[in-house]
């Protein structure tokens, strides 16, 4: 079968093995993946000498089930999500704990980044905010962008900023009006957009030098609030500026408890719900919640759609295009 990989710091479409289907697991037609260039890209430019698999999320219909799986039938249609389990590739092979199943109404298209999906919730699980607190949200790309959206379904107070103008523009067409591309701004409307007293969580979920941002966004924090880091972003900042608010700095990790566990995740072991409410798994339903009673949207910010032959054109495109937000290979 077809699959994407990064080879020697470029994006191949290559010849692989169609996976085992073990106990617990089922084997899945993809029909969309979502591309996830904060992840992607990193991996492309650190592939020198070798290959690695590409993609964690993906939707698709059940060919088979693995033995013990009752919960599915054959022909269903299912998002998923999780590495190594799930990637760019034609067949997918991905235990029960982390897929769950998408309502006929619900656009593949969109079901299809349920992995950037439950990254977004686990975000706002880490920041454990409360009704009626306010959440700041910097860097607006897809990832950042729902996890807004996600924010202000919640019934946070949510506001969002980001150095591009698009992205401001698009998120405030999805319904937030509070969304600033100048610090300045921000900074103006800090008083009146938090009561005064600061934000109670900031998610960040820019990439790079992380120094300057991270410190301003104790400036723009309540007394023991939270920094949450999603983005790539280096941990340099300044202690005086952490004490001053005896602020918190958290980091988010992936889709939620259970990743990168292989009794959770290879073995197809769940926690039970009264000791891990919201696992990884159970994020990935949460997000496909969302999009079934219309709470978010997705489909603004598809940019593109590229056949699965095609695939390397998509990282290139990202390469040279700052402005792409959200991309999908087809099957």
């Amino acid at each position: 079968m077809k699959a994407v990989a990064a080879r020697d710091g470029k994006a191949a479409v290559i010849e692989v093995d169609v996976p085992e289907l073990k106990e617990g697991h089922v084997l899945i037609r993809t029909e969309f993946s979502g591309i996830s260039p904060g992840t992607e890209m990193g991996i492309i430019k650190n592939s020198a000498g070798k290959s690695v698999m590409m993609g964690y999320s993906a939707v698709g219909r059940i060919e088979q089930l693995g033995e013990g799986v009752t919960d599915y039938e054959i022909g269903e249609r299912v998002a998923c999500y999780g590495s190594p389990f799930v990637q760019h590739a034609e067949i997918l092979a991905v235990p029960t704990n982390l897929i769950t199943s998408v309502p006929e109404h619900v656009c593949s298209q969109e079901a299809a980044f349920t992995g950037l999906g439950a990254i977004a919730i686990h975000a706002l699980r880490i920041a454990d905010l409360r009704f009626g607190e306010s959440v700041l949200v910097v860097g607006l790309g897809i990832l950042g962008n729902l996890v807004a959206q996600i924010a202000s379904a919640a019934a946070y107070r949510t506001v969002g900023l980001d150095l591009s103008s698009e992205r401001v523009e698009l998120l405030k067409q999805q319904g937030l009006s509070q969304v600033f591309e100048r610090t300045e701004d921000l900074e103006e409307q800090l008083d009146v957009l938090t009561d005064g007293h600061g934000f109670d969580s900031i998610i960040l979920c820019a990439g790079g030098p992380g120094e300057e941002l991270i410190n301003s966004s104790f400036e723009w924090l309540r007394d023991r609030g939270s920094v949450v880091i999603v983005g790539n972003l280096t941990m340099e900042f300044s202690r005086a500026a952490m004490f001053k608010k005896e602020a918190r700095v958290l980091i988010s990790r992936a889709g939620g408890p259970g990743r990168y566990d292989n009794q959770y995740e290879k073995e197809n072991r769940d926690y039970p719900v009264g000791f891990v409410r919201w696992t990884e798994g159970r994020n990935v339903g949460e997000y496909v919640r969302l999009l079934s009673e219309k709470r978010i949207s997705v489909q603004p910010l598809i940019t593109d759609l590229f056949e699965l032959d095609q695939a390397d054109h998509a990282y290139e495109k990202y390469e040279s295009d700052s402005k792409i937000l959200a991309s999908l290979i087809k099957y």
